[in-house]
């Protein structure tokens, strides 16, 4: 049996480098998540980004806020009778930060303070709910972070 001296180990010390290094270039990369962005209007939504802070401003001055239940139909979104929505119309945004192919952006009407987001539209993860709406021309804004199930 022959006896390891000091250029093996440095020989094996240096293809382990390599080996690490080539595990850095090919493998590595291959469990990143992708880099897209998330909005392709990027820069003109965030000239319009104080409009969203004073939104969200007036829906946490509000005595009652919206709330949100997940139903075996969907997710059932209910008003409160002291919020008088203008034209009775809600817009949300069902967010899915890991892929926006999943997004959910509509205008609803509302009867009778409530509404449903059929559970057809939406896919198990995580989701964040964004309401907006107008109150004699006011605009509010609530974000909700929701995992679906």
């Amino acid at each position: 049996m022959k006896k390891l001296h000091w250029g093996h180990g440095l020989a094996i010390a240096l293809g382990c480098f390599i080996l690490f290094i080539l595990f850095l270039i090919f493998v590595f990369p291959m469990g990143k998540q992708n880099a897209e962005m998330i909005s392709n209007n990027y820069y003109e939504e965030e000239l319009q980004y104080q409009n969203i802070i004073d939104a969200k401003k007036n829906a946490a001055q509000l005595k009652e806020q919206p709330v949100y239940k997940a139903t075996s139909e969907g997710m059932m979104i209910t008003f409160p009778e002291s919020i008088k929505v203008d034209d009775d119309k809600v817009n949300f945004v069902l967010f899915r930060t890991e892929d926006s192919n999943l997004d959910v952006k509509k205008e609803v009407g509302l009867q009778h303070n409530v509404f449903l987001i059929p559970k057809k539209v939406l896919s198990p993860g995580s989701y964040t709910l964004k309401l907006k709406w107008t109150e004699n021309k006011k605009s509010y804004q609530i974000d909700y972070d929701i995992l679906w199930k």
